[in-house]
């Protein structure tokens, strides 16, 4: 198991944070940290750590944390295969 699923309680963001994932995911929630750790624990998920950050692949997006602090950082949509 990953730092990243044994510590989803350490997951926080910033105020800038949180409103960036919910304009680029479209979100309607006010608890940006919750979707987010619901996302990552999906079994489907994939995890990815590259240097300091970990990538999260989950449904529809792409979620970025730090490795160290459990910051979210970001999220994207993903864009479907042609």
């Amino acid at each position: 198991m990953s730092d990243l699923l044994k510590n989803t309680d350490l997951l926080h963001t910033t105020k800038l944070g949180a409103e960036r994932v919910k304009r680029n995911l479209g979100l309607e929630t006010e608890d940006v940290v919750s979707w987010c750790a619901a996302q990552i624990l999906r079994e489907e998920a994939l995890l990815e750590r590259a240097g300091k950050n970990w990538y999260i692949t989950a449904g529809h997006c792409r979620i970025t944390v730090n490795a160290h602090s459990y910051t979210i950082i970001t999220a994207h949509k993903l864009r479907p295969a042609l």
